[in-house]
């Protein structure tokens, strides 16, 4: 099987961390992996963007025009991004700090979870990237919970794997969110 995902977003919100972790989590599952991350110049504030292509055999090309799955986490990315989901896909969002009035995505499940605010209530807004990664698992059954929790060891520095348990709690309410 094979499953690719673009996320999108801010700088500093953890775009390429959670792209990261995707991978690490697909490299556990023993799953062959490309990993495309992509940014502004701008150390915060700018855009950020990552595809992640896992496989069981060839992953291809890392660039992908029409992503299965879209994890999108601003309002910039949204729309500028949300028409490129494939027919059949799924685009996830951060329903707290995107709007799609008026936003119609025929052929697209569009999953909104208030990412911001689910963070906010845990005590860290820093936890978005981590719900949104509980809420891709959870949508598109791509990659098992425990695959996340292993893989945090590798994308986490040591100096923050201290931070590994609350960012367990953020992907499992990530997951409990995306259910709706």
């Amino acid at each position: 099987m094979r499953y690719d995902v673009f996320f999108a977003g801010y700088g500093g919100q953890g775009v390429l961390l959670a792209g990261n972790l995707l991978s690490y989590a697909a490299i556990h599952e023993g799953k062959n992996v490309s990993f495309f991350p992509s940014y502004g110049v701008e150390k915060r504030g700018g855009a950020a963007m990552c595809t992640v292509v896992f496989a069981d055999g060839d992953t291809g090309s890392p660039v992908v025009g029409n992503p299965s799955v879209a994890v999108l986490l601003n309002q910039l990315s949204f729309d500028k991004f949300a028409s490129h989901v494939k027919q059949g896909g799924i685009c996830i969002i951060n329903s707290s700090l995107v709007d799609t009035t008026g936003v119609a995505l025929p052929g697209v499940e569009v999953v909104p979870v208030p990412m911001n605010q689910i963070a906010l209530e845990m005590g860290d807004v820093r936890m978005v990237n981590m719900i949104a990664c509980g809420a891709y698992i959870e949508k598109s059954g791509a990659l098992q919970e425990s695959s996340l929790g292993a893989a945090l060891k590798k994308a986490l520095p040591e100096r923050n794997h201290k931070l590994i348990p609350a960012n367990i709690k953020a992907i499992e309410a990530g997951i409990l969110a995306a259910r709706g």
